[in-house]
């Protein structure tokens, strides 16, 4: 089993060399934003929050958010990012694949952008357990995970990345270094979410997956 503890403090790592490189707000989050007033959403959760830009941009659209990460630098960076902006959010340092600690059916959404797919594929299916549980009944979510990218035991990619299970490899070099890379591709994607009803899904400019549901 790979060791997460490590993986932990390389995001504290990451984010004390790189800072915060995603600042702008998902390009879905307007149309996101315009379901989740929809469905009269009031309370929202983000899951690996990072440093904060949707925790912001929710805050500043009025809804009451939740933030939580396992990096206390990214943490840390919200709690600026939300001082300078005279905005307020819940935030929690923990684990997005231990249990998420919160009541159930706390919230109306949850978002988790660029984040699911930093764990093996159990860990991913627990994480997605938990937002069923904490979910209110027919609650929303928004999830954005990478897109699948060609995994072949090369040399090439050797020297890049250890293969540690089936569409999984933890980068030996670059920013996320050490830190596991799970890769979906749709039917996985549909799969580890049937529990959802279908609103949208998508390939954005980026080239990842995007999913907008309700659950069942």
């Amino acid at each position: 089993m790979y060791n997460y503890k490590p993986m932990t403090q390389n995001w504290d790592l990451i984010y004390k060399q790189h800072g915060t490189w995603l600042q702008e707000p998902h390009e879905d989050m307007p149309q996101v934003i315009s379901f989740f007033q929809q469905m009269d959403v009031k309370k929202v959760l983000d899951v690996g929050c990072g440093a904060g830009r949707h925790v912001v941009y929710l805050a500043g659209q009025g809804f009451q958010v939740s933030g939580l990460d396992s990096s206390d630098e990214a943490i840390k960076m919200n709690r600026d990012a939300l001082k300078k902006m005279n905005l307020s959010a819940e935030l929690t340092v923990a684990s997005m694949y231990e249990r998420l600690p919160y009541p159930n059916n706390n919230f109306d959404a949850i978002i988790c952008t660029k984040a699911l797919n930093h764990g093996i594929l159990e860990r991913i299916r627990g994480t997605i357990n938990e937002m069923e549980r904490v979910l209110k009944p027919s609650g929303a979510i928004f999830i954005v995970v990478t897109k699948t990218r060609k995994i072949l035991p090369s040399k090439k990619q050797k020297r890049e990345a250890k293969i540690i299970a089936e569409r999984t490899l933890v980068p030996k070099t670059g920013r996320e270094i050490g830190v596991i890379h799970f890769q979906f591709n749709k039917e996985i994607l549909l799969k580890e979410f049937r529990h959802f009803k279908v609103i949208d899904c998508h390939v954005d400019s980026m080239r990842n997956y995007c999913f907008l549901g309700i659950l069942k």
